[in-house]
C-alpha cells in the first residue's frame, strides 16, 4: 500500500530556520533611502520594526534559532503533514507522484502563522504593546490575530475592502481573537483620506491597506508594524515548511522534480522552495514554479525595478519584480495574490533564472480546486488553487510525455471562508481577468528613476 500521509514526531520539527541568503552567490540588493537612493541599514526601519526582527532582515547566517516559546506555539499544529495525493492521480491517470504539504492545519487554516507566531513573540520581548497589520484574502490578518492573542498583543487590522465584504467570516475569525479589522481604504488614517478623496468607490488594494498600518505604527510608539509576506525575516519563518518537507521526502526516498507555490508577495512559495535552492545550484535538477493570476501578474509581466513597497510611498525602495506602487488590481477572489510587488529575494532568484512563473485566470483555477476538492476532499483557498493548476497541468504533461515525475506542492491553505467564490463559480457567474497592458504601463512609469 502506498504511504498516503508522511508525518513527523514532535521532536522532528526544525529547530532553526534557513536563510537562503547565505547560500546565494550574488548579493541581495540593498534597500535605499527614498530621497537620497543611497542604500541603508536595517536601521532605518526601526520606528516601525522592533530591533531583533530587523537583526534577521539582514542575517548572512545561514542557520538561526527558533525560540523555544515560538517552537511550543507552533508545536500546536507542527509538524504538517506531506500527504501523496493518490486519488488525485487515478482521476488524472497520471504516472507522476503527486505530494502536497499540508499548510491547512493550522488554527487560521494557512502558513500564515509560522511567521505570525514569531513576529508576535519578538516583538513582545522588544516590548510592544500593539501591532499594526493589512491583509487580502483575510489569512494573514486572521494568522496574526491569532499570535497575538497567544502573546498577549493588541492587533488592528487594515483588511483591502473588497475581500472585507467578500470574505466576511475571516473578518470574523480576526475578532473572535479579540482583533480590530477596519476596511481599507478607511477615513482613519491620511493616506486612506487621500485615496477616497481622489476615488470613494476604490476597492483598496494592499499597497494602501500597507500605507495605512505602517502610518499607525509610526505615529504611535507603542505600535510596530508586522508583515505578512515580500520582507527577508517573513520568508524566513517560512522555510520550517520546506525544511520538514525535506525531511519526509527523505523518509519515503523520494526527490522532488518539480515544486510548486502560488506567488502573491512570495512567502509560501519561498518557505516551500529555499530549502532547496542550494541543491539546484549544486546542479540538482529541481524545477521550481511560481503561480499567479493574470490579475496581477507582478512576475510575468512586472519589471525588475526599485519601487515602494506601499501606495503612500512610505517605505524604503525595494528592489523587485513590480507592477508600480500605485497598480490597483482588479478584485479577483484570490485575495492574497493581490500585491504590486514580489518579495525582493523570490525577485532575484526569478532574474537570475532559478524559477519559471506562470499565470492564470480565476475560472480554470476554480476548475483545478473543484477536482482535487473532488479526489482529495479538502477544499482549497482560491490561492492554494493558483498552485494545484499548475500541478494538474504538470500531471498532464507527465501522462502525455509517459514520464513518472515526483511533483510537491504547498498547500497554503483551506477554503473554507470562500465558499462565496464557489457558489458564483458554480453559477457561471466567475470573470476572468487579464490585467490591460495600458493600465501596468501607466503604473509603471510611476516608478522611481534609479541612476544605475
Amino acid at each position: 500500500m502506498v504511504e498516503r500521509s508522511i508525518t513527523l514526531s514532535a521532536n522532528e520539527m526544525p529547530r532553526h530556520w534557513y536563510n537562503v541568503v547565505a547560500d546565494l552567490p550574488w548579493p541581495p540588493p540593498p534597500y535605499l533611502d527614498p530621497v537620497t537612493h543611497k542604500p541603508i541599514g536595517p536601521e532605518a526601519m526601526a520606528a516601525i520594526f522592533p530591533e531583533n526582527l530587523l537583526e534577521q532582515e539582514a542575517s548572512t547566517e545561514r542557520w538561526v534559532s527558533i525560540p523555544e516559546p515560538v517552537l511550543d506555539a507552533l508545536a500546536r499544529w507542527r509538524p504538517t503533514p506531506l500527504v501523496r495525493a493518490t486519488a488525485l492521480e487515478k482521476f488524472l491517470r497520471t504516472p507522476a507522484r503527486i505530494y502536497y504539504k499540508n499548510e491547512s492545519v493550522s488554527p487560521a487554516g494557512s502558513h500564515k502563522p509560522n511567521t505570525a507566531v514569531a513576529q508576535a513573540y519578538f516583538n513582545r520581548v522588544a516590548g510592544t504593546r500593539r501591532l499594526s497589520t493589512e491583509t487580502g484574502a483575510g489569512q494573514w490578518g486572521s494568522a496574526l490575530a491569532f499570535a497575538c492573542c497567544l502573546m498577549g498583543l493588541e492587533c488592528r487590522i487594515y483588511m483591502v475592502k473588497v475581500s472585507y465584504h467578500q470574505k466576511p467570516y475571516r473578518r470574523s475569525l480576526m475578532q473572535v481573537w479579540g482583533a480590530t479589522c477596519v476596511p481599507s481604504p478607511s477615513s482613519e488614517t491620511e493616506a486612506g483620506r487621500n485615496v477616497l478623496a481622489a476615488d470613494p468607490e476604490c476597492p483598496g488594494s494592499l499597497g494602501i491597506a500597507i500605507s495605512e498600518a505602517v502610518e499607525v505604527a509610526a505615529a504611535n510608539k507603542d505600535t510596530k508594524y508586522s508583515l505578512g509576506s515580500v520582507l527577508n525575516h517573513v520568508l524566513l519563518h517560512q522555510t520550517i515548511i520546506g525544511l520538514e518537507c525535506e525531511k519526509q521526502l527523505a523518509r519515503i526516498n523520494e526527490k522532488p522534480e518539480i515544486m510548486i507555490g502560488c506567488c502573491g508577495g512570495g512567502s509560501n512559495f519561498a518557505g516551500l522552495v529555499f530549502p532547496f535552492v542550494h541543491r539546484k545550484l549544486a546542479g540538482e535538477r529541481i524545477r521550481f514554479i511560481a503561480v499567479e493570476p493574470t490579475a496581477c501578474p507582478s512576475l510575468t509581466r512586472g519589471e525588475y525595478r526599485y519601487d515602494f513597497g506601499d501606495t503612500a510611498k512610505m517605505t524604503p525602495l525595494i528592489k523587485m519584480l513590480t507592477l508600480g506602487h500605485s497598480f490597483v488590481p482588479s478584485g479577483i477572489h484570490a485575495g492574497g495574490l493581490r500585491y504590486h510587488g514580489m518579495a525582493p529575494l523570490v525577485s532575484l532568484l526569478a532574474a537570475k533564472g532559478l524559477f519559471e512563473a506562470r499565470a492564470y485566470h480565476q475560472n480554470p483555477v476554480f476548475e483545478a480546486a473543484s477536482i482535487f476538492a473532488r479526489t482529495e476532499g479538502t477544499l482549497p483557498a482560491p490561492e492554494t488553487a493558483h498552485a494545484i493548476r499548475a500541478a494538474i497541468d504538470e500531471a498532464v504533461r507527465c501522462r502525455e510525455e509517459g514520464k513518472s515525475e515526483c511533483i510537491v506542492f504547498n498547500f497554503s491553505g483551506h477554503g473554507h471562508f470562500d465558499l462565496g467564490a464557489y457558489d458564483k463559480y458554480i453559477a457561471g457567474q466567475l470573470a476572468d481577468y487579464e490585467h490591460p497592458d495600458e493600465a501596468i504601463q501607466k503604473a509603471l512609469r510611476e516608478l522611481p528613476v534609479i541612476p544605475e
